[in-house]
């Protein structure tokens, strides 16, 4: 089922902008992030274990694919990693009383944006402002 066709995600934008980060929306996110947790930490046990297996092939023939899958498998594991550091992030901001608004600007960022993204910390005109910023920093660098 599409999330826009979840009961609960439509009762949550249903709900007037006052009531914005009220506690059944924050225990909604709460929810969700935990999922997300316990899913992104299984996967990457699951990465973890491959790249051991890997690491412990000895067939030389095999060595330069095992090579490329022990690198890719590296970068996925990184990425879940990145992930879930979010993901604690977001959860630690519910405790705090913080999730929900950008750390930029204080504003609301929005249950939409959340709904997609419930790892995110800025509104989306502060994440666009970070953006243009990065890619005019990498331009002057020389990385674009």
């Amino acid at each position: 089922m599409p999330m826009s066709a979840d009961p609960e995600v439509q009762r949550l934008l249903a709900m007037p902008e006052e009531a914005y980060m009220n506690d059944e929306q924050l225990a909604f996110f709460r929810r969700r992030l935990a999922a997300e947790r316990a899913e992104v930490e299984a996967h990457l046990e699951e990465v973890r274990s491959a790249i051991a297996d890997n690491e412990r092939s000895g067939d030389e023939l095999d060595r330069a694919a095992v090579e490329e899958e022990l690198r890719l498998l590296l970068r996925q594991a990184d990425r879940e990693t990145r992930l879930l550091r979010k993901i604690h992030q977001a959860l630690r901001r519910i405790e705090e009383g913080d999730y929900g608004y950008c750390a930029e600007t204080g504003q609301p960022i929005g249950l939409p944006r959340l709904l997609l993204r419930p790892t995110a910390e800025l509104c989306l005109e502060a994440k666009e402002r970070q953006e243009k910023r990065e890619h005019h920093y990498s331009k002057q660098r020389g990385d674009a």
